[in-house]
């Protein structure tokens, strides 16, 4: 797949703001401390020659869903665990054929807005 093919329909989740306790620095090692995430969630899904109307939709519920449980989950050493978990949520949809997923850790170091990663997978790839 060529994501870059024009016939592309791109969904997106912006900005999930969650809080969840999460990372390796020994003041993030506590529950009662969560980190406050920003997560971007990017899903493309190829088209026919279909109208998008046709096409139905790709229902990024679910991703919103799993993203609300985050306060609840317990502690994540690593953010990347969290992509791996979120791209799993991505592909359930069988027509989004990839996606970039970040996430960022507001307020996180006092000389910085956000510290986090990014991925961007294929459906190809992540089988």
């Amino acid at each position: 797949m060529n994501i870059m093919q024009p016939d592309n329909v791109i969904v997106k989740l912006r900005n999930v703001v969650v809080e969840a306790s999460c990372g390796i620095h020994p003041w993030e090692q506590f529950p009662q401390r969560p980190n406050k995430l920003s997560i971007d969630v990017t899903l493309f899904a190829p088209l026919d020659k279909r109208r998008l109307k046709d096409f139905g939709y790709v229902d990024y519920d679910h991703i919103r869903t799993f993203l609300k449980s985050f306060p609840s989950r317990p502690h994540t050493p690593l953010l990347e665990t969290l992509l791996d978990e979120i791209v799993d949520q991505c592909f359930v949809d069988k027509r989004v054929e990839a996606c970039s997923v970040s996430i960022l850790k507001l307020n996180i170091f006092n000389e910085t807005e956000a510290a986090g990663v990014e991925v961007f997978r294929t459906r190809a790839q992540w089988k």
